[in-house]
C-alpha cells in the first residue's frame, strides 16, 4: 500500500533500569506508519509493544529511558525535541488511548467536562463552545448526549473506552495510539470500538493498535508487525502475512487462534517468553521454535525483506543477511 509517511521509527531502544538489571522491553525496533493506514502491533504480554506504543510519544516513565534511535513524526524527531515542544504535539498531533479508561477518566469528573476540559485548555475557546463541542464528540462515538452528565462508574466498559476515544480524538490528531483498547470487553463491543477506530481512517487519521489478538488484528489492519520478546520478527501487508506466515512465532499465533469457520486443532506455542533482563543469545525465540538450528542459538538474524514483507529468521537469510 502506497502513502504519504506519517511516522518513521528507527533503531529505537527502550530499556527499563531495574533492581534485577536491564530489561531491553523495545531493541532495535524499527517501523513506518504512512498517513491514513491501520498498523496493528501484535504480540504476547511482556513483549514490550506497549513500551514501544508510550516511547512515540515519550511517555514512558522511569526507570523507563529511551536510550537510542529516533522516531520521526510529520518530519520532526520527537525525541530531539523539548518537553514543552512535545506537550504542543501530545493531543494536538498525537493521541493516545490507554487499555484502561477507568484509570485514565477522572472517577470525580462528570466525562463530559472532561472532554470539555481538553478543549478549553488546548483551544481556548468559551465553555459553552466547548459543551456544544462535546456532545458532538460524545455523539461521534456512538454515546446519547445525556451521557455527557455522567460519572466514570456509571458507565460499562465500552462506553468508558468510547469518552476515552473522544477525549484522544477532540483535538483531531493525525495519529491515534490505541494501546489495548479491547482488553475485558465483551465481542459484541470489542467489535463496535474496532469499527469505531476504522472509521477514524476515513476522517483523515492513522491508527496505531496494539494487541496481544491476532485474528482481531487481521480483520482490520492494513498492515501487521509481529513483536517478540523486544523486536519485530515480522510485519507486512495484513492480508500476506495470514495467507502465508514466514516467522515460525507468527505462525505459532495463528495456530492458536481458534477459527468458528474452519474446524482445526488449536495448540499453543510451547515455554515461556524469555527474560528480558537475561535474553537468550541469538534469536530470542530459538528456545521455543521448532525449526530452531545451530545458528539461531548463536546468531541473531537480521530484518530482511522477502516475499512482500520483512522478516527476521534465519530459515530465510543466511549468515550475511542475504534471502534464501
Amino acid at each position: 500500500m502506497s502513502g504519504e509517511e506519517l511516522l518513521k521509527i528507527k533503531e529505537l531502544k527502550v530499556h527499563y533500569y531495574t533492581a534485577k538489571g536491564i530489561v531491553k522491553a523495545v531493541d532495535n525496533v524499527s517501523l513506518e506508519l504512512r498517513k491514513n493506514q491501520f498498523l496493528s502491533i501484535v504480540g504476547e504480554s511482556g513483549c514490550g509493544k506497549s513500551t514501544l506504543a508510550h516511547a512515540i510519544p515519550r511517555l514512558v516513565r522511569p526507570p523507563g529511558k529511551i536510550v537510542s534511535g529516533n522516531i520521526f513524526f510529520e518530519n520532526k524527531d520527537l525525541l530531539s525535541l523539548s518537553d514543552e515542544d512535545i506537550r504542543k504535539i501530545r493531543g494536538h498531533r498525537i493521541g493516545f488511548v490507554f487499555q484502561d479508561p477507568f484509570t485514565s477518566l477522572d472517577p470525580l469528573e462528570r466525562v463530559g467536562d472532561q472532554i470539555s476540559e481538553v478543549l478549553i485548555e488546548h483551544l481556548k475557546i468559551e465553555k459553552k463552545d466547548a459543551k456544544e463541542r462535546a456532545m458532538e464528540l460524545l455523539n461521534e462515538v456512538g454515546l446519547t448526549e445525556d451521557r455527557y452528565n455522567y460519572y466514570p462508574h456509571q458507565l460499562s466498559g465500552g462506553q468508558r473506552q468510547r469518552v476515552a476515544i473522544a477525549i484522544a480524538i477532540a483535538l483531531r490528531p493525525s495519529l491515534l495510539i490505541a494501546d489495548e483498547p479491547t482488553t475485558a470487553l465483551d465481542v459484541m463491543v470489542q467489535s463496535m470500538i474496532m469499527d469505531l477506530l476504522q472509521s477514524l481512517i476515513k476522517k483523515g487519521m492513522s491508527i496505531f493498535f496494539i494487541t496481544h489478538d491476532i485474528a482481531l488484528a487481521s480483520e482490520r489492519s492494513d498492515e501487521i508487525a509481529i513483536m517478540y520478546a523486544g523486536k519485530i520478527v515480522e510485519q507486512g501487508q495484513t492480508s500476506r502475512i495470514i495467507a502465508e506466515p514466514m516467522h515460525p512465532y507468527t505462525q505459532g499465533l495463528m495456530a492458536a487462534t481458534p477459527d468458528i469457520w474452519e474446524r482445526k486443532n488449536v495448540t499453543s506455542i510451547p515455554g515461556n517468553p524469555p527474560d528480558l533482563a537475561n535474553p537468550p543469545k541469538g534469536c530470542r525465540f530459538h528456545e521455543r521454535c521448532r525449526f530452531a538450528m545451530e545458528i539461531c542459538k548463536e546468531k541473531e538474524p537480521p530484518l530482511i525483506s522477502l516475499k512482500g514483507r520483512k522478516v527476521a529468521c534465519w530459515l530465510y537469510s543466511d549468515e550475511n543477511g542475504r534471502d534464501n
